[in-house]
């Protein structure tokens, strides 16, 4: 299969898999869990299940990983729109939950979306061995909270009153904990799953996360609204430092290119198993949403 083929195949599985978990109820917070769980590129689970390919992982497990780090990723987005936070009215071309519901409905949400993530990777079908279980489940913690994706959200709104603008390494810090934590997990997970050395992995993810970020930032200078389904030029507007207004566009893409090869570099202990990965790094940069 092609790459977006593959990219395809893998959140037709995940979308599958959360519709069937998140099916049944019927009150308003199941709606809006549903809601919020639905759509996206899935890449990071897309990291997940193509790493553990790499191992022979079941896909039927490294499906349920999967499905967890959207379901985190999910929580993620539903507070970072919050009015509190970036109040952002618009969600993948959709109203965001609390515009939709109100904030006091987003906050439950996000609350539910993150553990159920920890609940399918404490599942005993996602692995058999409760000694990987607990590593997934401690692994995605650290991750996600105070020393990942959260410190990072706290660098990101405490730069919006910073007295300077943060410079480039502050930068980098801020979006390695931000957006680069969980892209780490994702890639890392499919490792764990079966039990294999995940430094090329870790390697490779490192890169990958940081040309993502700045792929973002290039978009939302170039980018189109109505593709991203977002808003888009809100660093650019809160005067806030991004690796365009601070390497320039034509910098800030060299860059990207370079992590780009740097992380397929990473990938050539697993051949051509890894092509999937590849095209996936290649596609970070070149994504029009």
């Amino acid at each position: 299969m092609s790459f977006p083929e593959r990219l395809a195949s893998c959140a037709s599985s995940v979308e599958a898999y959360l519709a069937e978990r998140l099916a049944g109820g019927t009150t308003e917070l199941d709606a809006a869990l549903r809601y919020a769980a639905k759509g996206g590129k899935r890449l990071r689970a897309f990291l997940v299940m193509e790493g553990a390919a790499l191992f022979d992982v079941p896909r039927e497990q490294s499906v349920i990983a999967g499905a967890a780090i959207e379901a985190l990723h999910a929580y993620s987005l539903v507070h970072d729109d919050l009015p509190c936070m970036d109040d952002d009215p618009l969600r993948r071309g959709q109203p965001t939950v609390h515009v939709k519901w109100d904030e006091a409905t987003a906050v439950l949400v996000g609350d539910a979306l993150q553990t159920l993530a920890f609940e399918l990777l404490a599942d005993p079908t996602c692995h058999a061995d409760p000694a990987v279980r607990i590593d997934l489940v401690a692994s995605l913690a650290q991750a996600a909270g105070r020393r990942g994706m959260v410190l990072g959200q706290a660098q990101d709104i405490a730069a919006e009153t910073a007295a300077t603008p943060l410079d480039l390494p502050s930068i980098s810090t801020l979006q390695a904990n931000k957006t680069g934590a969980l892209i780490v997990w994702a890639a890392e997970a499919g490792g764990r799953l079966g039990g294999a050395d995940i430094a090329p992995l870790t390697t490779y993810a490192m890169a990958l996360g940081r040309a993502f970020q700045i792929a973002d930032d290039i978009l939302d200078v170039e980018g189109d609204a109505a593709k991203a389904g977002k808003r888009l030029q809100k660093d650019a507007d809160a005067g806030k430092a991004t690796f365009v207004s601070l390497l320039g566009l034509d910098g800030a893409k060299a860059e990207a290119k370079a992590l780009v090869d740097a992380a397929e570099a990473a990938l050539a202990p697993y051949g051509h198993k890894a092509d999937a990965l590849r095209a996936a790094a290649r596609f970070v940069i070149s994504r029009e949403f």
